[in-house]
C-alpha cells in the first residue's frame, strides 16, 4: 500500500484530537494560559507605550530641568545623601537665566498639594504650583482654552491670580463659567484668569488637577524655604547637552562643589521620564516571561504525558496502520501534528482570550491597549514549537512499536 501522505496525516491526527475532546481540552490549558498571559501584558504595555511616547513628549526635545532630588530615584543611601543638597532657589536660576548663553528661556517651578474651594464646594489634594511668567512655554507647556497666561507684573507684584486645570473646571464649576471668578487656595482669594486645556492622564494619573500661581505669590504664602525646579528651554535640540553644561558649570561654582564631588543636584528631561517608564515595563516583561515560561513548560509537559497516553490506547490502531502500510516516519509525522495541533490551537484561544483581558482592562481603566502583528505571530510560533518539542519523544514512541506487538495489544 502507497505511504500516507501529509494531508492524509493531518485529516486523521485532527479526527483523532476531535474523537476526544476533553482530553484535547485538559491538555490545551497550559499552553492557553501561557499564551494569553503574555498577549494580555503585551497588549496593555504595546499600547501604553504608543500612549506614554506622545504623552512624555509634552516636555519639549528642547527643554530641560535641573532638581534637588533625582526623578529615577536610588537607593537609600542616595537618598540620604540628596536630602542634605542645598535647595534650589530663585537665585540660582536668575544666575543661570543671567550666564547661560545657550538657554534661551529659563524659568522656575515649585509645588504643593492644597486644598481648593469655590463657595460650598471644594477638593483635596490639589497640585498648587508655583511658576514663573514664562513657564507656560518651558518643560511642561501649558495650553489655555481661554483666557491668558501669567505676565511679568503678576510676578513682579505677587498678584493673587491663577489659571486652573481640567479637573478643577469640571469638579468645581460644572455649570458656570470659571473665568473672572474667585477661588479660595486654604484661606486666600485668587481670581482666575486662565482655563487649561485638558491634557488627560499619563499611566492613570492626572495633568489638570492643578492650580498655577505666580512663584513670587507662592513664596509670600508658603515661605521660600521649598527647593524649586529650574527650567530651561535651548533654541535646538543639538544645544541641549551644551546648554546643560553650562548650567552645570554654573550651579557648581555657586553651590562651591569641589571638582571631586557629584553634582549636588540633578537634571531630567523627556528622556528622564521615558528611561524610568522603560524600567518600569522592563521589570513587568521579566515577572510576564517568567509566569508565561512556567505556564507553557506545564503546558507542554501535559502534552507529553496526554500523548504517551494515547500512544498507549492506540497501540493497535498504530499495529493495523503499520501492517497496511504505514511508515514509522508517516506515524511519527502523524503524532507531531497531533502535539502541534494541540498547542497551536492552545495559543490562538490564549490570544483570543489574551487580547479580549486587555480590552476589559481597557474599558476599566482607560488605559489604551494595542497588539502588534508580530506579536500575534510570535506566539503561534511558540505555541507550535512548544507541541512539536513536547511531542517528539512520544511520537518517537508510537513510531518505533513494533508492527506485531502493536497488533496483540
Amino acid at each position: 500500500m502507497a505511504r500516507i501522505n501529509f494531508n492524509e496525516s493531518v485529516s486523521m491526527a485532527m479526527s483523532s484530537l476531535w474523537s476526544n475532546k476533553l482530553r484535547t481540552f485538559l491538555t490545551l490549558l497550559g499552553i492557553i494560559i501561557g499564551v494569553l498571559s503574555i498577549i494580555s501584558v503585551v497588549s496593555i504595555i504595546q499600547g501604553l507605550n504608543n500612549y506614554v511616547y506622545t504623552k512624555f513628549a509634552f516636555y519639549g526635545a528642547n527643554d530641560f530641568s535641573v532638581a534637588k532630588f533625582s526623578m529615577t530615584g536610588g537607593s537609600l543611601k542616595e537618598w540620604r545623601e540628596m536630602l542634605k543638597r542645598k535647595d534650589l532657589t530663585l537665585d540660582d536660576m536668575r544666575l543661570v537665566r543671567n550666564q547661560c548663553k545657550s538657554c534661551e528661556l529659563v524659568g522656575a517651578t515649585v509645588n504643593t498639594a492644597r486644598t481648593v474651594k469655590f463657595r460650598n464646594q471644594y477638593l483635596k489634594d490639589v497640585n498648587v504650583r508655583g511658576v514663573t511668567h514664562l513657564d507656560h512655554i518651558i518643560g511642561s507647556v501649558v495650553e489655555l482654552e481661554r483666557g491668558r497666561h501669567f505676565q511679568r507684573e503678576d510676578e513682579e507684584h505677587s498678584r493673587y491670580v491663577c489659571i486652573i486645570g481640567a479637573d478643577i473646571i469640571e469638579k468645581l464649576f460644572p455649570y458656570l463659567d470659571p473665568l473672572g471668578k474667585r477661588i479660595k487656595i486654604g484661606s486666600r482669594n485668587f481670581l482666575i484668569v486662565g482655563l487649561g486645556k485638558e491634557k488627560g492622564k499619563v499611566i492613570g494619573f492626572s495633568q489638570d488637577n492643578y492650580v498655577r500661581i505666580p512663584i513670587t505669590t507662592f513664596h509670600k504664602i508658603y515661605g521660600s524655604r521649598r527647593s524649586i525646579d529650574i527650567n530651561i528651554h535651548t533654541l535646538s535640540q543639538e544645544q541641549l547637552e551644551t546648554a546643560r553644561e553650562e548650567v552645570r558649570t554654573i550651579l557648581r561654582s555657586k553651590r562651591h562643589v569641589s571638582f571631586k564631588d557629584p553634582d549636588d543636584f540633578s537634571f531630567a528631561s523627556s528622556e528622564t521620564f521615558i528611561q524610568i517608564y522603560k524600567t518600569l515595563t522592563s521589570s513587568i516583561y521579566i515577572a510576564m516571561i517568567a509566569i508565561s515560561s512556567l505556564a507553557l513548560l506545564v503546558g507542554g509537559i501535559v502534552v507529553m504525558n496526554i500523548m504517551l497516553v494515547a500512544v498507549t490506547e492506540r497501540t493497535k490502531e498504530i499495529g493495523i496502520r503499520m501492517a497496511i502500510g504505514a511508515r514509522r516516519n508517516d506515524i511519527l509525522i502523524q503524532f507531531l501534528i497531533e502535539a502541534a495541533a494541540i498547542s497551536t490551537t492552545g495559543g490562538l484561544i490564549g490570544i483570543l482570550v489574551g487580547f479580549a483581558i486587555a480590552k476589559v482592562f481597557t474599558a476599566i481603566t482607560s488605559w489604551p491597549s494595542s497588539i502588534e502583528p508580530v506579536s500575534i505571530a510570535v506566539a503561534i510560533f511558540v505555541s507550535a514549537s512548544v507541541g512539536i518539542f513536547f511531542g517528539i519523544y512520544p511520537a518517537n514512541k508510537a513510531a518505533k512499536l513494533d508492527p506485531i506487538e502493536a497488533l496483540r495489544a
